[in-house]
């Protein structure tokens, strides 16, 4: 089963790579994949997940030009997060079934999953959100709500508590420190999270975004208004909390004793 589940990510993943180059540029996801050097349209041979790179040695098959490690990457990143997820709805003492609530909450954390993977990319690679992605994610999102038993006007409320800061430093900055997607991600990652767990992935976002900002500035010399996307770290905060969320608050408790 294990094998199945990392084979239908990296199939997703394969479908993942076209939304992140193409949506941005506002092109249609419909059509036949094509070689980004020479245009050739390519095969169903060409198209099979990490393989077809393996099989090819990572260049393309008709212009011989070496092919991006973006798609075989993404094919495996894929992959291993939804084995992971699958293992945490479905561990090893648990019955797998496609009847139950199980399930569904399983089908809405993977394409909550594949949303948040577009945005990394596609905010890192051109510094932009598609507001369909946004909105794949809200709607992935809500049933996940619904099968939580959260209830839908505290998700509602927490995720306008936590989109209250970032859409603060949008209003005050002119747009220049955040963009407007941003603050949509976050109503939506406190939307899924709940106001505690989406304010910890927004912590954790602004400490590691610091940290490589910091880091560019010492070692490539980068200046202060080098400008760095930060959906990509909103993603990194909400995976921490959507797979471990539960045991740091729990440790947060202990620390400060509350």
């Amino acid at each position: 089963m294990e094998v199945l589940v990392f084979f239908i990510g990296a199939s997703i993943g394969s479908f993942l790579n076209v939304l992140i180059d193409r949506l941005p540029k506002n092109e249609s996801i419909n059509g036949r994949s094509h070689c980004d050097f020479c245009g050739k349209k390519l095969t169903p041979f060409d198209l099979i997940p990490i393989f077809s790179f393996i099989f090819l040695g990572g260049k393309c098959r008709f212009c011989h030009k070496k092919l991006s490690w973006q798609y075989p990457g993404i094919e495996i990143l894929t992959g291993l997060i939804f084995l992971v997820i699958f293992n945490l709805q479905f561990p090893v003492s648990s019955e797998f079934s496609i009847y139950n609530f199980q399930f569904l909450k399983l089908v809405s954390f993977w394409g909550i999953a594949s949303s948040l993977i577009v945005i990394f990319f596609s905010d890192l690679k051109y510094q932009l959100i598609s507001d369909w992605i946004l909105l794949s994610l809200f709607m992935f999102s809500l049933p996940a709500v619904v099968l939580t038993k959260a209830g839908l006007i505290n998700s509602i409320v927490s995720g306008l508590i936590v989109s209250l800061p970032i859409f603060l430093i949008y209003y005050i900055s002119h747009e220049r420190a955040m963009g407007l997607g941003d603050v949509y991600l976050a109503g939506i990652i406190g939307f899924l999270l709940g106001w505690k767990a989406g304010y910890l992935a927004l912590y954790s976002a602004f400490i590691t975004g610091a940290i490589f900002g910091l880091g560019l500035m010492i070692f490539k010399k980068k200046g202060m208004k080098t400008k760095i996307a930060f959906g990509p770290f909103i993603v990194l905060g909400t995976f921490l909390m959507m797979f471990w969320g539960e045991r740091i608050i729990q440790i947060i408790k202990k620390i400060y004793g509350f």
